[in-house]
């Protein structure tokens, strides 16, 4: 659950998602857009329970689920037999996994997919902050006596023109922008270098490590990634922030998966279960 600018993102929806939901008091009056990477059950199976429930909690708002075309010809007869009066819309947008483009924007947030290398058709997903207004210099603004009216244009870039006709420079009555935030997610893939122009220098990047690099020939044959290679991939985009995660089961000490991605990639992180992170 991605939460940003006061909206909240559900990425992926594994079975057991709202049960983890209710046990970490998560709210879903902001929820309203759900991201599918790929039709594998761990990614997909607890979307029916969670709009079922959504139903019987009188959720209003609609949903809208972007994923492979393939989800509404599954979910649509559920839908239909379990959830036939709902107070609110189940609306699909397909995506196409394989292309690198927008699929979802609003005034204050773009969502763009990012092709990855799996057993089926997938995609990961970058959400990026559209940039806000400059920020007014207070004692500029009395300085030069600008009128509240003309506020709102500087805030957007405008220069000033004073009643003597002089010109007075935007970056003097106003400070940048405060950066962008973005997060990309990368699951499920093999490793892949045609990501990192796409997720160059993001905030903070999650990215599998279903196995350890001694399981190298594994990772291949199942088209995962490696802690090592997730820690690769982080330093070579330059990201500030890396979580890994998608662990195989066969690794009971997940600190070996983390050692083995620091190694590479200082500024990582452990993904763990009901854990919150901020960035």
């Amino acid at each position: 659950m991605l939460e940003l600018r006061n909206k909240q993102f559900l990425i992926d929806c594994g079975e057991g998602t709202q049960i983890r939901m209710r046990q970490m008091g998560l709210k879903n009056n902001h929820l309203g857009h759900i991201f599918i990477s790929h039709l594998h059950g761990d990614h997909c199976f607890g979307l029916m329970g969670l709009i079922s429930t959504f139903g019987m909690l009188s959720h209003t708002s609609d949903i809208h689920i972007h994923a492979h075309s393939d989800l509404e010809k599954l979910l649509q007869p559920q839908l239909n037999y379990f959830c036939e009066k709902l107070p609110f819309q189940v609306i699909f947008h397909p995506i196409n996994p394989s292309a690198h483009e927008i699929i979802y924007e609003d005034r204050t947030i773009q969502v763009s997919s990012i092709p990855l290398k799996h057993r089926v058709p997938c995609c990961g997903f970058l959400f990026k902050e559209k940039a806000g207004d400059r920020h007014i210099k207070r004692d500029m603004i009395d300085f030069y006596n600008v009128p509240v009216w003309q506020i709102g244009k500087i805030k957007q870039g405008a220069d000033f023109t004073t009643e003597e006709g002089e010109i007075i420079p935007n970056d003097i009555l106003t400070l940048p922008p405060t950066p962008p935030i973005r997060f990309a997610y990368c699951s499920d893939t093999a490793y892949s270098e045609k990501i990192i122009p796409i997720i160059e220098g993001v905030d903070l990047l999650f990215h599998e490590a279903t196995f350890m690099e001694g399981e190298l020939p594994r990772a291949k044959a199942t088209m995962h990634s490696t802690a090592r290679q997730a820690g690769e991939i982080a330093k070579k985009a330059n990201v500030k922030k890396l979580i890994i995660g998608h662990y195989s089961a066969r690794y009971s000490l997940k600190s070996d998966l983390l050692n083995e991605a620091k190694q590479v990639f200082e500024h990582t992180v452990l993904g763990e279960d009901m854990t919150s992170y901020e960035f």
